[in-house]
């Protein structure tokens, strides 16, 4: 029944994901001043590589292509999507005239506020609930998970009510977030047969399984990409604070 209602969750939220980055970038691209027809282009192209990376992420997931290696020498495929996601994501925003101008109209509350769906990751504690997830992984990954998304949350809250502890609050939630997929992907690795795998032995992670290896392979570089520009938001707005003094 898990594995059934877990396929579920996961395509759900492999539509949910990308409908709200494709919805903050038209927000910001009409922030941005960008016209009618460039943003169509943008949302377009943005749709298109989502529709293409998820397709491509569930067709080598299913195939087991992404699991981690076996020896210390083989390709971690996997990280091609995890890494590789990411630098594409944060290359269309810094590269190209329009994400350059897209970035400009971003709004750190948006950039934040885009972690709170984290707490998705709430599910990897029932599976351990239910003995198809390891504990090693699922409580660091699990709670992690939810405690980024409060964060998140947190922080878009006080930004929104003009707090002064708002800005420490979006680099806590940053920090948080960061340490959560550290721990998860080394957790991950741990416990999932490969040649790091030193956890878990008679149970091994199904992380790098489909559907679960969605996370890694589509879910993690949008949120990881989302921590770069709200990162790089802060950098600037304390440049700028500092030129201004």
């Amino acid at each position: 029944m898990f594995p059934i209602v877990l396929e579920f969750y996961v395509r759900v939220f492999a539509i949910l994901l990308p409908v709200l980055a494709v919805t903050a970038v038209a927000v910001a691209a009409h922030r941005a001043g960008l016209s009618r027809s460039s943003t169509a282009g943008v949302l377009a192209v943005l749709g298109l590589l989502f529709g293409v990376w998820y397709a491509l992420a569930v067709r080598l997931g299913e195939l087991g292509i992404l699991a981690p290696p076996e020896t210390a020498t083989g390709v971690p495929y996997i990280l091609f999507f995890l890494f590789g996601g990411t630098a594409l994501l944060v290359l269309l925003a810094f590269a190209t005239a329009s994400g350059r101008r897209l970035f400009a109209g971003a709004d750190q509350r948006e950039l934040i506020a885009f972690q709170a769906p984290r707490v998705m990751g709430g599910v990897f504690l029932i599976g351990w609930a239910v003995g198809d997830i390891p504990w090693q992984f699922a409580l660091p990954a699990g709670l992690g998970d939810i405690w980024a998304g409060i964060a998140g949350w947190q922080a878009f809250r006080a930004l929104e009510a003009g707090r002064a502890d708002a800005t420490a609050l979006v680099w806590r939630a940053n920090i948080i977030g960061l340490l959560d997929f550290a721990v998860a992907v080394l957790t991950g690795l741990m416990t999932s047969v490969g040649f790091l795998h030193v956890m878990a032995l008679e149970n091994p992670n199904i992380i790098n399984n489909f559907p679960l290896v969605l996370f890694p392979a589509f879910f993690v570089p949008v949120f990881l990409a989302a921590h770069v520009f709200s990162i790089m938001k802060l950098r600037g707005a304390a440049r700028f604070s500092a030129a201004s003094a």
